[in-house]
């Protein structure tokens, strides 16, 4: 929101009094909301801290790994909060949320085990009868109304996004003069990134999941899926034009961030089998070239060529929308793992070379001048393209397959200084 006065009328004091006062009446009623919203957030927590993680502690019911596994930093956030919740009741939110800023760590704690936390959770609840009688009784309590342990273990979660909507609506309607504007504004910066923090966790766990489906789909374990940065991105049926006269066969694609998954249909008379696929070759996308043959016009379907370093694919969809999203996904993947190629000059290239007179010419001995033509037809070898060099090797030899050599065997003008 603008804090500058809109244009005024005649009394242009009434006008900017009257804008002032829109903002106080907007600043009240989020800080009234903020303040009644808290209140209720600390009684739950106090809720899962006092009927759960201390009898629980007391009782040994669980073992203290499995506590730390479910509950984490929840006591720790429920004293926070405690804090935040008087400066906020005696109108203090800027210093509140000031002083609250450093302690978000506990949250960031508490959200990178929340998926954890749900697992082990359902784990206690399966195997241990003692902890799903107990966590049975605790919830039929008055005071949870009806509430259960998983939706109370997410409200730390909610509130990182409540508070950020807070917060920004709170620096929205106070004045820059207002020595809290600085304080909501920083806070409104620290709760941002928790936020973000969130939202990245969230990611991370849906394609987590993704990968999870994607291997109980396939047949054995023959063809991994899950790795570490690997991402999924879509799955579809694509025709395989062979190249000879054959009919194209349909196959199912799997494109994850780095490989192109090719599978087939079990046989349905495999009865464990029949519902899943078998893995037959997996494409890295690592120097993979991707282009259309006729996809581009509006025709019915298209062919998307797909060019690996030591293989070559057609694929064929009769959806021309199907086949348009394929070759958008393909290229993205593709293009985050091409390298960014950077050329460096030779150092000697960049120095200036010394100017001699036409007297220095003629003492020169004529073998000292043969050998500098020879050098000087040598660094204009090293100055051409890379493109034009490389057309020299040998016809057995392609451009991929050319070897690497160390800077000092190498002619080309990409040289480590």
């Amino acid at each position: 929101m603008s804090f500058s006065p809109g244009p005024s009328g005649p009394n242009g004091g009434t006008s900017i009094q009257e804008q002032r006062e829109r903002w106080e009446r907007k600043r009240s009623r989020t800080a009234r909301e903020l303040v009644q919203t808290e209140q209720r957030y600390c009684q739950q927590l106090e809720l899962v801290t006092t009927y759960f993680v201390e009898i629980l502690k007391a009782k040994g019911t669980l073992k203290q790994d499995m506590r730390e596994g479910i509950f984490s930093s929840i006591k720790a956030i429920h004293s926070v909060n405690q804090s935040l919740l008087v400066h906020l009741e005696n109108g203090y939110f800027g210093r509140g949320f000031d002083q609250m800023c450093p302690h978000l760590h506990h949250y960031n704690t508490y959200v990178d085990n929340i998926y954890n936390g749900r697992r082990v959770l359902g784990i206690q609840l399966k195997k241990n009868k003692a902890f799903r009688r107990f966590k049975k009784l605790q919830e039929a309590r008055p005071e949870f109304n009806n509430h259960k342990l998983e939706d109370l273990l997410q409200l730390p979660v909610q509130r990182i996004d409540q508070y950020k909507h807070f917060l920004q609506d709170l620096a929205a309607n106070t004045s820059p003069d207002n020595p809290e504007f600085q304080q909501l504004s920083r806070a409104v910066t620290a709760v941002d990134e928790v936020s973000q923090r969130i939202q990245n966790n969230r990611r991370c766990h849906e394609n987590h999941l993704q990968l999870c489906r994607v291997q109980k789909l396939l047949k054995g374990r023959k063809t991994k899926v899950s790795a570490a940065g690997r991402w999924y991105i879509r799955e579809g049926w694509l025709k395989v034009v062979p190249r000879k006269g054959v009919d194209a066969t349909p196959k199912m694609f799997f494109l994850f961030s780095d490989m192109l998954l090719q599978a087939k249909r079990c046989s349905p008379l495999q009865f464990t089998n029949r519902d899943k696929f078998a893995g037959q070759r997996a494409f890295p996308l690592q120097d993979c070239a991707v282009e259309k043959v006729f996809g581009h016009t509006r025709s019915q379907g298209g062919l998307l060529s797909v060019t690996f370093p030591k293989a070559k694919l057609l694929l064929m969809s009769c959806n021309q929308e199907d086949l348009n999203d394929w070759y958008q996904s393909l290229s993205s993947a593709i293009g985050k793992l091409q390298p960014q190629q950077t050329v460096v000059h030779q150092r000697d290239e960049l120095c200036r070379r010394p100017l001699r007179s036409v007297a220095d010419d003629h003492n020169t001995p004529s073998g000292s001048r043969k050998r500098n033509v020879v050098s000087s037809e040598t660094n204009e070898h090293a100055q051409k393209p890379p493109v034009e060099w490389m057309g020299s090797a040998p016809k057995r030899m392609k451009q991929c397959d050319a070897p690497e050599h160390s800077a000092e065997e190498s002619t080309s003008s990409c040289v480590i200084l």
